[in-house]
């Protein structure tokens, strides 16, 4: 007897079109193409564990399920997020009956960066063994997340973002099997693939959206305008706490470095507009005018410092110019690094070196005492030596050779910082004559 009121689930867009062979898979030229490394894993006729590195929407999982069905292998897939040690161990369990069957498994393990150590290491026996061949997919560096143990046994492939031109013949499959009743207008699509930021999967939600709010209003022409009154929209692709995250902000400092305020720009935007917090940008910022610019140009550190206390007082969206324009300034302001430099080989030194004593004519002398022992006994006041400054006196513990740790940039202020540091060791190498 037909149940009446059991409906049968409609599976979405992305997994009703996710590709039954190799040659559908669109994207990811550089491992699919003719000689290159993935297409001859397949051509090879031996699977081989592997961990599949990329941003979300790519085409990791359907690879996976692609690598069983091409080797004639049971597929067995655990999302990371989900499984613990026990459900690989039922997942073992079933890859010896497969086995008893004469079936090879594949082990597909989703977020494979959410497992801790212990449940990495559980996979690690039945990967050696050959009971099944792992494949592991990540959004996140696996150098960084994945056990060295369990990451010498596979072979890392990096996958990147599907460019416009491949999302627009995504576009293409679409409207051929499934949406061919819809049409979309130049800046329609450009607008799609703009929020679909290289993501697959979310491409193809934003077309069923596109689809079920087209039939709710009755139309088959798709527009910009309508595109942006009927979906809802969100934010470009951005993990506030992986890959994505540090490489932008990477990219952000580099550009300020490089004196490059267009790329500056480019990549405070991208990371506002992803939903980076605004006040660790500020922090950033401050520290970029410290380390990249110091003393050859000081108004810098003012100029990001106040860009920050500007957000404090005004937020978003209006903070945000404050901290635009603190990004150029710093872009284009001469590059110093000799005060962060110095710092460092000051504070190496200082670590591995023994605890030096304080010069006794450097001394602190507030008692009778002191003064009888010499504390501050010769020293020399700068403010009453000519130039303000006491020629030949010496400021390190004894025996230590000077160091010259700062070494001024001839760029910006610290050019005349280096003329006045040259000066002084003139006046120096005079008195020791």
């Amino acid at each position: 007897m037909v149940d009446l009121f059991k409906l049968e689930p409609q599976p979405p867009l992305a997994e009703a079109l996710r590709p039954h062979q190799l040659s559908d898979v669109i994207g990811q030229s550089h491992l699919l193409g003719d000689g290159k490394p993935l297409k001859l894993a397949f051509q090879s006729g031996k699977a081989h564990s592997m961990i599949l590195w990329g941003p979300p929407g790519v085409g990791k999982t359907t690879l996976a399920r692609l690598t069983a069905q091409a080797f004639d292998c049971e597929f067995i897939a655990l999302s990371a997020v989900f499984s613990g040690v026990k459900d690989i161990r039922a997942a073992m369990e079933q890859a010896e009956q497969n086995l008893a069957r004469g079936k090879h498994t594949i082990l597909f393990v989703d977020e494979i960066h959410r497992f801790n150590k212990s449940q990495q290491d559980a996979l690690l026996p039945y990967a050696e063994s050959g009971l099944v061949t792992f494949i592991g997919a990540t959004t996140e560096n696996p150098s960084f997340e994945v056990n060295s143990a369990l990451l010498s046994r596979a072979q890392v492939y990096v996958l990147k973002s599907l460019t416009e031109d491949e999302l627009k013949l995504l576009l293409l499959r679409v409207r051929e099997k499934a949406l061919p009743h819809l049409q979309f207008d130049d800046l329609a699509v450009d607008t799609l693939v703009g929020y679909a930021d290289g993501d697959a999967r979310r491409f193809l939600n934003l077309l069923e959206q596109c689809n079920s709010a087209a039939g709710a209003a009755g139309i088959t022409a798709i527009d910009a305008t309508f595109i942006q009154n009927a979906l809802t929209l969100n934010a470009r692709r951005f993990d506030k706490g992986g890959d994505n995250f540090y490489d932008q902000i990477s990219a952000l400092h580099k550009s300020v470095r490089g004196s490059n305020p267009d790329g500056a720009l480019y990549w405070l935007c991208r990371m506002l507009d992803g939903g980076a917090d605004p006040r660790y940008l500020s922090r950033r910022i401050v520290r970029m005018a410290w380390e990249d610019i110091g003393l050859a140009d000081p108004r810098a550190m003012q100029i990001a410092n106040d860009a920050a206390l500007t957000f404090e007082r005004l937020g978003s969206p209006e903070g945000e110019l404050a901290l635009g324009q603190a990004v150029i300034y710093l872009a284009v302001a001469a590059k110093s690094n000799a005060g962060y430099k110095a710092y460092n080989q000051a504070r190496a030194f200082v670590k591995q070196d023994g605890s030096r004593e304080v010069p006794v004519h450097l001394r602190n002398a507030p008692t009778k005492l002191m003064k009888e022992l010499g504390y501050g006994h010769e020293y020399r006041y700068a403010h009453d030596e000519p130039h303000a400054y006491a020629a030949g006196e010496t400021y390190l513990p004894e025996s230590m050779t000077p160091p010259d740790w700062y070494q001024p940039v001839p760029r910006g202020l610290e050019a005349k910082i280096a003329d006045k540091m040259a000066f002084l060791k003139k006046l120096d190498d005079e008195a020791g004559a």
